[in-house]
């Protein structure tokens, strides 16, 4: 078989039976079925007649499932297992955005967020509404950073998995964020990435000041996926980018696979794959791994 669909649903509300199965199956003419977690997810291999549009298709797939809550990825069989992943920080590898938090300590996180929504759905540059957000927080102490990070800051459900499997299978695992290394770092550490990249805060007396130059944006996290591409020495195909953004929109597209984690509209209908239901376990699946080959954190 040639293409493979990828079917999956919540592991906290597992909503694919044999029956969802039977009717995605009768739509791919000469397709074989295959469970990678029962209830959970499931690969449907197939051949098409002719070439066949991996993003239309899923599509039609998800329109046809549309009363329930079940994401589908269609891509090609080979290279799937990917040996590069390249990974956005806030509201992805984490539930929070970071500077909206930092915001909130100090009665701004309305207006901070209403800038970061801007950026995040591509209405305004990102870098200047980094520097506009960065100048808010001018004078804050180093200390709420800590409280932030111990108090708000929480690993997305299946972060662990999807970086300590694909760890064990040898792939490299980079955190790239536009948000700042206070945070990356200890996010990075926690979860079990190789290394992080991010943009610097200038301190001063314990202090934030502003933001070091140039700023990590949309284009320096694509740079990040083919400056490793290129030192791991890899093709395009074994690489996975995923995130929530319009400043990721770049590395998803440039990845060989790039995955819109419940993401921004304009970010979700333009990336290879989405996923609005699953957690980030679906990375996993969509890389054909069975529940049972997933390395805990």
């Amino acid at each position: 078989m040639t293409h493979v669909a990828t079917l999956i649903s919540n592991p906290g509300t597992p909503a694919l039976d044999d029956a969802i199965l039977a009717g995605v199956r009768g739509k791919l003419r000469g397709a074989t079925l295959f469970w990678l977690a029962p209830g959970v997810a499931a690969d449907v291999c197939f051949t098409p007649d002719a070439p066949v549009d991996d993003r239309m298709l899923a599509g039609q797939l998800r329109s046809a499932l549309a009363a329930h809550p079940i994401d589908v990825v269609v891509q090609p069989s080979a290279h799937r297992r990917k040996r590069l992943l390249v990974a956005d920080m806030d509201s992805t590898m984490i539930g929070q955005e970071c500077l909206d938090e930092l915001a909130d300590q100090v009665g701004l996180k309305s207006r901070i967020a209403a800038i970061t929504e801007r950026a995040m759905n591509g209405d305004i540059a990102f870098e200047p509404a980094l520097r506009e957000r960065v100048a808010l927080l001018r004078g804050l102490p180093l200390k709420i950073i800590d409280e932030v990070f111990a108090e708000r800051i929480r690993v997305s459900p299946g972060a662990l998995a999807l970086v300590h499997t694909m760890r064990a299978h040898g792939a490299y695992t980079c955190l790239v964020s536009g948000g700042f290394t206070l945070f990356t770092d200890r996010v990075a550490a926690m979860i079990g990435f190789h290394e992080n990249r991010a943009n610097r805060l200038v301190i001063e007396a314990g202090r934030i000041e502003g933001v070091e130059e140039p700023i990590l944006g949309r284009d320096g996290k694509l740079a990040a996926l083919l400056d490793l591409t290129d030192k791991l020495g890899l093709a395009r195909e074994p690489t996975l980018a995923v995130g929530d953004g319009a400043n990721d929109l770049a590395m998803l597209k440039a990845a060989g696979l790039g995955v819109a984690y419940r993401a921004k509209p304009k970010v979700a209908a333009s990336a290879h794959a989405r996923i609005d239901h699953g957690d980030l376990t679906a990375l996993l699946y969509i890389q054909g791994y069975s529940r049972e080959e997933f390395v805990a954190g």
